[in-house]
């Protein structure tokens, strides 16, 4: 059977035995906005992989967790399928050779990443990996319609998003790859997915519908339904790599409950004893006294103003915006201002973006204007001080995402941040939880000496402890 035809466009065609195997799937590896804040990674330019068109599942099937596996992700997705030849297309022209739209279900294996390298092929395409459907939508009439993908599992909502969120239109995603390679008919190009993607399980039902709700007669594709069962064959370890468990996140729940307690102080003196004193963000202070923070670093990196720089790169919608639109719940936006005080870095209206996407704080080495204004958000704000001047004159926005200095630091994107009066302190990591357990018991300790000392005890032997206050302290601490 071949690729249905552009004439067919008024007919209700279904992704059924019978519909082709598509020649190339292309899938799209982030182009939404909300799910670029839950993963961290902000891409500027779109990139693709390759799925097999054996990995076509249909909608009413079911899908294998192969046996040693336990982190299958669901992902919702729009599904468009070229319905003629593009190679080369403008981006005004591009949607004129897409014949279809549908629900996909870009299904992955996050256990077999590692051993991809990058490549996906084991992840992302094993038979049944791509069930598309189960109605075809023709993409003529959905032209300038915004579209919304929902995804559910065993019947929760999971995800919703409309093509409203997408960093990338679909039709940039079509003729982007048509500089690359000639999409043929029938070839399907998945859209990406929006935040929300989750790990499902053998027994579990995901269901995925792509609609137009404020389009004419609410045209969808109806919900694409695949089972999830157990596979029973397992991997052989003579013929390649097996499966391994994605890594767990570091700044879990208990890890931050226990930062949010440990002082900045404390667990500077932690560190400097594992040899790290390069680790504090010198010379900011909070905006408002009292304020204190934990959290994982976004960083932002701003450049000398230059003019010509500034308004080819620093103007409309720039990283320093798009930063702040995109920031994730728990996150510290970082920002690389080199120390400079004569120009802003942010102002009230981008303390409240950050503040309503639920960061968990603001650091700068440079200044912010509207101070009195940003200390009334509520968020964490930590800067050399206040200026007036906007951010033009003596900064250019210029990339996010990367390693960067600031206060005389270095922070990489993940590093953990916790602030409060005495200043801020950036975190390793994989030390974070050994150090703030030395943190806290040192504070136990510390706490302990200042009660002898209001007893009126001299600190001489007591600070630091010698042998017999430090019998006498583990005494009592085994009491309680």
């Amino acid at each position: 059977m071949t690729p249905p035809t552009q004439a067919d466009e008024a007919t209700t065609v279904l992704v059924d035995a019978a519909w082709p195997r598509p020649g190339k799937i292309l899938a799209v590896h982030a182009s939404y906005a909300s799910k670029a804040a839950e993963t961290g990674r902000h891409p500027a330019q779109p990139s693709y992989f390759l799925k097999p068109g054996s990995s076509l599942g249909l909608s009413g099937g079911s899908v294998e967790r192969p046996a040693g596996t336990e982190h299958l992700r669901a992902e919702g997705e729009i599904a468009l399928v070229i319905g003629t030849t593009a190679r080369h297309v403008s981006l005004e022209d591009a949607w004129s050779h897409v014949g279809w739209v549908t629900a996909a279900n870009d299904l992955g294996l996050a256990d077999l990443r590692v051993a991809d390298g990058g490549s996906l092929v084991r992840s992302k395409g094993r038979d049944g990996f791509t069930p598309l459907g189960p109605v075809l939508l023709p993409a003529d009439s959905l032209a300038g319609a915004v579209l919304r993908v929902r995804t559910w599992v065993n019947g929760e909502l999971r995800q919703a998003d409309t093509t409203d969120g997408l960093v990338f239109t679909l039709s940039r995603l079509v003729a982007d790859l048509s500089q690359h390679l000639t999409l043929e008919p029938g070839d399907v190009v998945l859209t990406g997915t929006p935040a929300g993607s989750c790990v499902v399980h053998p027994g579990d039902l995901v269901e995925v519908e792509v609609d137009a709700p404020d389009a004419v007669g609410t045209p969808t594709s109806g919900r694409l339904t695949t089972r999830v069962e157990a596979g029973s064959v397992p991997f052989d370890p003579a013929l390649g790599a097996l499966p391994v468990a994605p890594p767990a996140p570091v700044l879990t729940p208990a890890l931050r409950e226990k930062l949010e307690q440990a002082p900045v102080a404390g667990l500077s003196a932690q560190l400097r004893k594992k040899g790290l004193d390069n680790v504090t963000v010198d010379g900011v202070r909070p905006l408002v006294a009292g304020r204190r923070f934990v959290g994982t670093a976004r960083t932002l990196r701003f450049v000398p103003g230059r003019e010509d720089l500034f308004k080819a790169h620093g103007g409309g919608y720039n990283p320093q915006k798009r930063t702040f639109d995109s920031v994730a719940e728990g996150e510290v936006i970082v920002i690389e201002a080199r120390g400079e005080t004569g120009s802003a870095t942010l102002g009230d209206v981008l303390a409240l973006r950050a503040h309503a996407r639920g960061a968990a704080a603001i650091v700068t080495d440079g200044g912010v204007r509207d101070a009195v204004a940003v200390g009334e958000v509520g968020i964490p704000v930590f800067t050399v001080g206040a200026h007036p001047a906007v951010l033009g004159r003596k900064h250019v926005a210029w990339d996010a995402d990367l390693t960067i200095a600031c206060g005389g630091t270095t922070v990489q994107p993940g590093d953990i941040l916790v602030g409060d009066d005495d200043g801020v302190i950036v975190i390793p990591p994989a030390l974070a939880e050994e150090v703030v357990d030395a943190a806290l018991a040192q504070e136990d300790e510390d706490a302990w000496i200042a009660e002898q000392v209001r007893a009126g005890h001299p600190v001489r032997g007591l600070f630091p402890m010698n042998a017999a206050w430090r019998a006498r302290y583990e005494a009592e601490r085994a009491a309680r």
